[in-house]
């Protein structure tokens, strides 16, 4: 049984770690997060100790790691703001644990070459959750490709649109400095997984981008891919909405629909388990997504080009 510690327990994606801690049969013995509506602890570790400060954990942590008759943390879980992800895993490398980040990774790829300098320092390693590198049904996509001829290119489309309310906007997450905008907030990892698929990144244009929503041509060595994100539920096609969702995914590869909507559940404990296993996504892994989505961030958009993107057809934005 390894101990862990944990960044950002009230967060939203925080669960999900508490949860691959338990499943593959570790420990939560510290968190720590501004807020404290954290009772979601009392589901998985009830006995873990809390911080509402950041100077008290990272001295509960610094004791437990220089009295040798305790159990110290192993690894730190970071489930914090984007823009935090840096600074905390420094922390936790100096701390003497290892790292185990939420995405995206870092907002710049500049970040990468600073960590992997800390890393070297250390003797400490980081990884992330790159989850779709672990789908069955990408993992499937990727085989396909790969056993297409080379000189293929493959024409994908795709489409998230995953709604959120006026909260969204007036957080972190609306602030591109903190977030790194919609791209990398909600669209980070489906560029690692295009990269994975089809190869290195041969262009990158972006055609609309707002602060709910964004357009854009990716070309890889094996696919050319229209991509759509949005956060706006005016977006959900309506024979959807009248279903009463609010979430819509759609990958599309040579007009073939790929079925991806399940098998997420676990794909965090999944992700858990390699990394304990030394199979882990470290900082090179990450760099293609964090140059395209940095990219997307500071480019200048060129406009839309007719009906340039499917999904976008006769719909103003």
């Amino acid at each position: 049984m390894k101990d862990f510690a944990m960044i950002g327990a009230a967060g939203y994606i925080a669960p999900r770690h508490m949860k691959a801690i338990k499943d593959t049969g570790n420990n939560l013995i510290a968190a720590l997060d501004v807020n404290d509506s954290v009772g979601i602890l009392d589901s998985y570790f009830p006995d873990a100790e809390f911080f509402t400060e950041f100077e008290r954990f990272d001295r509960h942590l610094d004791c437990l790691r220089r009295d040798k008759d305790t159990r110290r943390a192993e690894y730190i879980a970071i489930c914090s703001p984007n823009y935090l992800h840096d600074a905390h895993m420094r922390f936790s490398l100096r701390s003497g644990a290892n790292a185990i980040c939420e995405k995206p990774l870092v907002l710049t790829p500049e970040n990468i070459d600073e960590l992997k300098t800390v890393e070297a320092e250390t003797g400490n390693t980081i990884n992330t959750i790159l989850q779709l590198r672990l789908h069955p049904s990408i993992i499937s996509l990727r085989d396909r490709v790969a056993k297409a001829i080379s000189t293929t290119k493959h024409d994908v489309e795709l489409t998230y649109i995953t709604s959120r309310g006026s909260w969204y906007l007036e957080s972190w997450k609306g602030d591109t400095r903190k977030s790194g905008g919609i791209a990398t907030n909600i669209g980070v990892h489906f560029y690692d997984m295009l990269h994975f698929v089809f190869g290195d990144v041969q262009k990158n244009i972006v055609h609309y981008a707002s602060a709910t929503k964004a357009a854009g041509y990716l070309e890889y060595t094996n696919a050319r891919v229209r991509w759509f994100l949005s956060i706006d539920v005016e977006d959900v096609p309506p024979e959807v909405r009248k279903e009463g969702q609010r979430t819509y995914r759609s990958i599309t590869c040579n007009g073939d629909e790929i079925e991806f909507s399940g098998g997420f559940t676990d794909l965090h404990t999944r992700s858990y388990e390699e990394i304990l296993q030394g199979n882990g996504f470290g900082l090179d892994d990450n760099r293609v997504a964090i140059d395209t989505v940095s990219e997307i961030r500071n480019a200048t958009p060129k406009g839309l080009v007719g009906d340039f993107h499917p999904f976008l057809k006769g719909r103003t934005v």
